[in-house]
């Protein structure tokens, strides 16, 4: 059940990615060059209340040297490569390995 959640997180977060990269190539071809939008700038476009709710939460719960130093980083990159990333590293946890069903592994 775990790793169907895990799975699951794993392709809204890579929706979430496409979308964002299809806005971007849609902006892209509008401006006539490459624009890639930080995660930062999306998500204050959509909630600047939660945006700067996290900022305190982290600040508070973890200290400022986490946010400048980590989570600042992580919202100036592209939105799309942040949920790709996310979408991998989840998809990771998810992964069901197949297990060889005899006592040796068959060729």
């Amino acid at each position: 059940m775990l790793r169907f959640l895990f799975r699951l997180a794993a392709m809204v977060a890579l929706s979430v990615s496409v979308i964002m990269a299809v806005l971007d190539a849609t902006r892209s071809v509008a401006a006539s060059a490459l624009v890639m939008t930080p995660l930062n700038t999306s998500w204050l476009a959509v909630s600047p209340d939660t945006r700067s709710a996290f900022e305190s939460f982290v600040r508070d719960k973890a200290g400022p040297l986490l946010w400048d130093g980590t989570f600042a980083w992580m919202l100036s990159q592209p939105g799309f490569a942040v949920f790709a990333v996310l979408a991998f590293i989840l998809y990771m946890i998810g992964y069901r390995r197949e297990r060889p069903t005899g006592r040796f592994a068959s060729t």
